[in-house]
């Protein structure tokens, strides 16, 4: 542990701080009846963080919020976070939370966000939007999912319409995107987590390669329900492969980049958002798990999960301390503090500090985890 976490740490305790169908817009939002003390630190073994809430500073006046989806930090260090409120898609942030820049107003479904560089060394954005939105009224609707590269302020790139365009899907098959991940060759890879549980592999122009998954596969190694993100992971670099979503089944799947099948992990009880990588660890938020009886709990039970390099689940900051038995993982539920409402993602900056962004939480920016 690094001096600096060393004197945090020991800090934090010294304040007597202690170590929680697709579409699930139809459940109620509530509120946690376990306030979360000041100064709260979370997490588990070396991976302990201290809760910052009140991060982001942004009017509600000037910077409206439906739900906080996701966030990326960029090649400048900025925090851009992807949000479904037309006001203001995009949220810029520094690492203190003060806000940089807004922009967006035509992604009323906006909820994946991915980085990419192009040939030149520059960023730019893939913008999913998955069709699922909420009007001024609060009503829900959908329309069609698409996928938007940008650039960092706006400036559209590339369009990545309805599969069924180019003959991969029938005209009635649904496309509702979730998510998408950048290959080292600029290879593009979306998630339909909302529509027909398909990944679809295009070039970096956006010409169609192949997919694979699906919810009807009759082959259940192959088989996505609810494939909810998909990222590469490059940690070893002699063999890259995709870590896809399947969260109606508490699990990723492990894939070769050509969608060959090569392993599950299993997260029971964990209904997990998309994997992130940061060195060797792997991050996602859980949006909600299983209650005491087994039963998924739809209502405020988010947390966030952290695996380490052999994917063994080695925190679970909000949540109840991972625990194995003969080598597998038992259900995880949301500690009593409740500090999460919807884990739906996690950035990792370059100090290896969290932003947590949540679904469903009361219209409330991220929220940030120092890690001590």
């Amino acid at each position: 542990m690094s001096p600096r976490r060393d004197f945090l740490k020991k800090a934090a305790l010294l304040l007597g701080t202690s170590a929680t169908t697709p579409f699930e817009a139809i459940y109620p939002i509530t509120r946690n009846s376990h306030p979360l003390p000041e100064e709260a630190v979370i997490g588990h073994g070396d991976y302990q963080y201290k809760v910052d809430k009140a991060w982001g500073k942004i009017s509600p006046n000037t910077t409206p919020l439906f739900n906080c989806h996701e966030m990326i930090q960029d090649s400048s260090g900025r925090l851009i976070m992807l949000g479904d409120h037309t006001h203001n898609n995009i949220l810029i942030f520094d690492k203190s939370g003060k806000l940089l820049d807004s922009w967006g107003n035509a992604f009323p479904g906006g909820h994946g966000l991915s980085l990419g560089l192009d040939d030149a060394g520059d960023d730019f954005l893939l913008i999913t939007d998955c069709g699922w939105y909420q009007d001024r009224t609060g009503k829900w609707g959908k329309q069609q999912g698409q996928v938007v590269q940008t650039t960092t302020d706006g400036k559209i790139r590339m369009t990545i319409g309805h599969p069924k365009t180019i003959g991969i899907y029938p005209p009635d098959a649904p496309f509702m995107p979730t998510e998408t991940a950048v290959a080292p060759n600029g290879d593009i890879y979306v998630a339909d987590g909302y529509g027909s549980d398909y990944i679809i592999q295009y070039d970096q122009q956006g010409r169609y390669i192949r997919h694979f998954g699906g919810h009807q596969n009759s082959d259940k190694e192959y088989n996505l329900h609810n494939a909810h993100g998909v990222t590469v992971d490059l940690r070893d670099p002699s063999s890259p492969k995709l870590i896809c979503t399947s969260r109606a089944e508490n699990c990723f799947k492990v894939f070769s980049l050509d969608g060959k099948f090569l392993e599950r992990i299993d997260l029971p009880g964990m209904h997990v958002c998309r994997a992130v990588i940061k060195g060797n660890t792997l991050y996602a938020g859980v949006c909600w798990s299983k209650d005491k009886a087994g039963n998924t709990d739809y209502g405020d039970s988010g947390f966030v999960t952290i695996l380490n390099a052999q994917n063994k689940v080695v925190s679970n900051p909000g949540g109840m301390p991972p625990r194995y038995e003969h080598g597998k993982l038992l259900p995880t539920l949301q500690d009593k503090n409740g500090t999460f409402q919807h884990g739906h993602d996690v950035c990792v900056d370059d100090e290896e500090n969290l932003y947590i962004c949540q679904w469903k939480a009361n219209y409330t920016p991220p929220v940030k985890l120092t890690r001590i």
